[in-house]
């Protein structure tokens, strides 16, 4: 289910509604202040890395994220450090 961050044009706050259907507009309120004057804002997705994902921190340090290493995981190239 999609949550999406609105700001409050009213007080300023920051807040997130968790979209379960169709809501319409008139339907979300401030939790601070109960205005129905609001901004959507855009928001930064981040994926989940659960411990199924297969992903490993320490793979750099092992030579298993096929970046060559130059003293190091590759001066950190692979991002993993």
């Amino acid at each position: 289910m999609p949550v999406f961050e609105y700001r409050c044009t009213d007080c300023n706050s920051k807040y997130e509604i968790l979209h379960i259907g169709k809501e319409k507009s008139d339907d979300i309120f401030c939790p601070s202040c109960n205005s129905k004057n609001h901004k959507k804002l855009l928001s930064a997705f981040s994926p989940s890395m659960g411990s199924s994902s297969g992903f490993s921190g320490d793979s750099c340090s092992t030579g298993a994220c096929d970046v060559p290493s130059y003293g190091g995981c590759a001066s950190g190239m692979c991002g993993l450090n």
